[in-house]
């Protein structure tokens, strides 16, 4: 008899339970003020953008040597470039270098789309 009252306690426990619990609304307090949320995600995004790099007369150098290794042998390289507040690398084959609109293009290794690249935002490239 103790232990079917005591399921009963149990059951009833639960049930309040279930109704009174917020759920995950709790844990967003701004998705309510959909302006102040956006305006925190952008903030937040901009905390880690950095600004392009300067690079040296060196490694501008041994950019344009690498570039001209790799569209000769035809390898992969590893591309590091700055876009939008962000350094991003990828890798792929570089197919050649367009000097009068200053592009580089190359072959996408991920997803095997061709693609062009600003020669400004290169940061860095190496053979792999």
């Amino acid at each position: 008899m103790n232990e079917d009252r005591f399921s009963q306690y149990l059951e009833h426990v639960a049930e309040q339970t279930k109704h009174s619990c917020r759920g995950m609304r709790k844990w967003k307090p701004f998705a309510s003020m959909p302006e102040q949320y956006a305006g925190l995600n952008h903030v937040m995004e901009d905390l880690h953008k950095v600004e392009q790099p300067l690079l040296t007369a060196d490694q501008q150098e041994q950019i344009n040597y690498t570039i001209n290794q790799a569209i000769h042998s035809k390898k992969p390289v590893q591309i590091t470039h700055y876009k939008d507040g962000y350094i991003v690398t990828g890798l792929g084959v570089i197919t050649h270098v367009n000097d009068q609109k200053h592009l580089l293009y190359y072959i996408d290794d991920v997803f095997d789309m061709k693609c062009d690249l600003p020669l400004n935002s290169i940061v860095d490239i190496r053979m792999n």
